[in-house]
Formats: C-alpha cells, structure tokens, sequence
C-alpha cells in the first residue's frame, strides 16, 4: 500500500519536536507548552483558540485573547519560528463599507486560511447571537470585513483551503444562543463568499448507542481540512458532558475529496483529551480545542495548536501518515 501524503507545499520549518521516548501517543505534546501563557500582554489574562499560518516564510496568525472584563477580541500576531510569538497589543481593527455589518469588536475562536494570495479569517462574531463572521488580509495588518455568512445561531465555521467545484466550503456547527444543543457540522458551498447554500450534514455528535461518550454533546470543526491522497483529514473537537461539566478532546475523520460532505473514515476514540496540568485547570476546565495545523508535505509533519483550558495556546505534532492509518483502522460512520 502506497504511504499516505499531504497535498500542501513543503513548509521546513515548521514547529517539531520528535515524540518522546517510550511515548506511543499519535498527537504528542510539545515540551515547552503552552507557548502563549495566560498573561502574555498587560490587562490579557487568557490567549487561546487561536488560529496560525504559514506567512512569507514565517509564520502569522490571529489570536483570541480575553480582557480583564471577559470580552474577547482578536489580536494579530507574527513569528519567526511557530513557537515565540510578538502579539499586537490593540485588536485587529475591520474595515468596511457597510455599517450594519459589525466590525469585529467582539469576536472569538478564529480560523485562517491562505486562499490564492488572500488570506480569510472566520470567527465566531455576533448579530443579535452568535454567527460566522468573515474577513479578508493580504499583510496581516489591513483587514476588509465580508458580510456573515450564516443566520444566528452557528458557531465554529472552517474554510476549506480551496475551492471545490468552483465554489468556497465551509463547515460549521448550527447551534441555539446557548453551548449544547444542535451539536451536528454542518457543510455549505458559495460562488462568492457571500451567498451560503447547498447546505449538507457532514456527521453528527456521537451517542450512548454508539458508545461515543467522548464526543455525545456535541462536535465542531477544527483546523482548515487537509487536502491528503485519502480524502480531506478533517480534526475537530468532540465534547461530552459530565457531572462535573465539559470535556473537550480531540478526534479525526477522512472526508470525500469532490464530495466532503460524505465521511469516508471516523476515529471512534478520541485523540487526545485533557490530562496536562494546563488543559485540566484555567479559566475553563478539561478543554483541548484544536484550531490550526502546520503542515510539511514532503514529510507528513503536521504541528497541531490548540487552546487549553481556555487559558493558553499550545502544540502537539503528529504524522500525517500515521493519522491517517489510525483513522481509517479504528473508524465508526454515524
């Protein structure tokens, strides 16, 4: 059987650490975490579900932090090396010729993505409850706000780093104004980043019935999906519910690579879940939320970031070939 690949540019210096000795996780943390604590700037006391790319052969990114009155904004971040990080100390500031739009002044848990020369920014915005909101950079610096793309109640919407069939996808989870119920990803295409349709049911949260309980609250999306030679390697976070509230973990699914609303493979375990002492204890208990990966095509390297606790941001790594061999060999449809 061929090696699985990754269909992305070759990126050398992508944040890595070889797994440890004596240690057989497939997502391994990595040994300074978190790479941003909970105070990394004065008056932020928690930066985390942050989103990182490649940027001009380093790296940028877009980060949730969380004021001292709680009201979570998005700062604009740059790195040489993935790892240490100079935080903008205002927030990304959107521009646009709609008023009625709203301009990011709240907004929470963004993804980006690197379309063509373009990179998008999704978030987690409000209007009148949370919805996606959408904004565009080419520099990091300027940001052109873009319309909603859904109707309140939705929450963690994903770009696909390409089009396909000549239409922009997204994922995303349908929601109430609350954290629990309609806990299914959604998928929907649009011409023009604009108008949403063609809305499709990727995979729902799993259940008693199929012994799922890491993930039977609900799931949401995660990193951009990665374009393999096995379909779309999609991570996303499942919750469950306990008598002493959320756990938050990780798990990984293959999708269709012309038809990703069709799930090919499902891990039925989670990944990774809550055991660092800086992902059991913050601001929000038992949390690990995935929401960017690096990835070194030639070698399969993948760097995972992800918030814990709603605290701090942190890495694992993984390999792609051994992601991918994993979920397809312990896989559950449902």
């Amino acid at each position: 059987m061929p090696t699985p690949t990754i269909h992305s540019n070759a990126l050398p210096n992508v944040p890595w650490e070889d797994r440890p000795a004596g240690c057989d996780d497939l997502l391994w943390r990595y040994g300074g975490n978190p790479v941003l604590p909970r105070n990394p700037m004065p008056g932020i006391q928690g930066i985390y579900n942050s989103a990182v790319v490649p940027f001009e052969g380093q790296f940028a990114g877009v980060f949730r932090t969380e004021s001292k009155n709680r009201y979570p904004h998005l700062h604009a971040g740059r790195s040489r090396d993935g790892i240490h990080w100079e935080i903008e100390s205002e927030p990304v500031v959107m521009t646009g010729d709609d008023p009625e739009v709203d301009h990011a002044a709240y907004a929470y848990d963004p993804r980006v993505v690197g379309i063509d020369d373009t990179y998008y920014v999704i978030w987690c915005s409000g209007h009148n409850g949370p919805t996606i909101g959408l904004a565009a950079t080419k520099d990091f610096r300027r940001f052109g706000r873009l319309e909603n793309a859904f109707l309140p109640f939705n929450r963690n919407g994903v770009l696909f780093p390409r089009k396909v069939g000549g239409h922009y996808l997204m994922l995303s989870r349908p929601s109430d104004d609350g954290h629990t119920p309609f806990g299914d990803i959604y998928l929907s295409e649009s011409p023009d980043l604009c108008h949403w349709g063609r809305h499709r049911r990727v995979m729902g949260r799993g259940g008693d019935a199929q012994g799922q309980w890491w993930q039977r609250t609900k799931i949401g999306a995660g990193p951009a999906p990665i374009e393999t030679s096995e379909g779309w390697l999609l991570i996303y976070h499942g919750v469950m519910d306990t008598c002493n509230g959320f756990v938050y973990s990780v798990g990984a699914a293959l999708l269709d690579l012309e038809r990703p609303w069709q799930v090919l493979y499902r891990t039925d375990r989670h990944l990774m879940t809550p055991e660092a002492d800086y992902e059991t204890c913050g601001h929000v208990p038992n949390v690990v939320f995935p929401c960017a990966a690096l990835c070194d095509g030639p070698s399969g390297r993948i760097a995972l970031y992800y918030g814990a606790a709603d605290t701090c941001s942190c890495l694992a790594f993984c390999r792609a070939d051994e992601l991918i061999a994993f979920t397809k060999a312990h896989s559950q449809v449902f």
